[in-house]
């Protein structure tokens, strides 16, 4: 089994209810932002990080993002029906397509700017100590998000729960511990939990920035963070 991650599972199944009327007939993986849709500036980042395996599962519109993604087949689609299987439900239904050993994962509801969030986590990654990595963002670095933070880091790196830095939706997983959680739709917050209680869940920083397209403001805060980064 590998343990270096070589496979990304892109998150793009949700409904997009903050987006009221942008997505009544368009899912938000494919809203514009900056003349392109989210996903692909997600499979940008899929791509400079030159990860071999990619998944996308899909649910609402599903037609839609699959006939987007009908021009790169190596680009596989997991579709979730008749219902919606949340973060560690539809993780678990592509594990076939992932393959063995740990994979990234990737919210497409985001935009980043600095280093590549991927490679960020590869480089960080120590296989004997982690089962999971989160990449954080602090607070004054997390545009378009309206809580407090997710996660404190002791100085090992270990996390805990708290407010403190903000989880934007990018990681490393070793995906075992979700064969014995039983529920079919479930969060990955409940594999998060144990693993923390391991000792096994660590984060490291984004040192760039990010911003969080779930509201039609957070499309506007996005593009204009991308113009600074390009002006900088």
């Amino acid at each position: 089994m590998r343990d270096i991650p070589d496979a990304v599972m892109l998150f793009a199944a949700g409904f997009g209810t903050r987006m009221g009327t942008l997505t009544r007939h368009t899912p938000k993986p494919l809203l514009p932002v900056a003349g392109r849709p989210l996903l692909d500036h997600a499979l940008d980042i899929v791509d400079r990080a030159r990860v071999s395996r990619c998944v996308v599962n899909t649910h609402y519109h599903a037609d839609q993002v699959a006939a987007h993604l009908a021009d790169r087949p190596e680009v596989r689609v997991s579709h979730e029906t008749p219902r919606i299987l949340e973060t560690g439900g539809g993780l678990r239904q592509a594990l076939p397509m992932l393959g063995d050993g740990p994979v990234f994962t990737l919210n497409t509801d985001a935009i980043w700017t600095g280093p590549n969030p991927l490679e960020t986590l590869r480089a960080a990654w120590r296989p004997e100590a982690m089962d999971g990595l989160l990449l954080l963002v602090p607070m004054e670095r997390a545009r378009g998000h309206a809580g407090k933070g997710d996660f404190h880091c002791d100085e090992a790196g270990r996390l805990r729960r708290g407010p403190g830095a903000v989880y934007p939706g990018a990681q490393i997983l070793r995906t075992d511990g979700l064969a014995a959680i039983p529920d079919a739709a479930f969060s990955l917050n409940v594999l998060w939990d144990r693993l923390m209680a391991r000792g096994r869940l660590f984060g490291v920083m984004h040192p760039g920035g990010w911003c969080d397209v779930g509201t039609p403001e957070g499309i506007a805060t996005a593009e204009t963070m991308l113009a600074e980064a390009a002006n900088a």
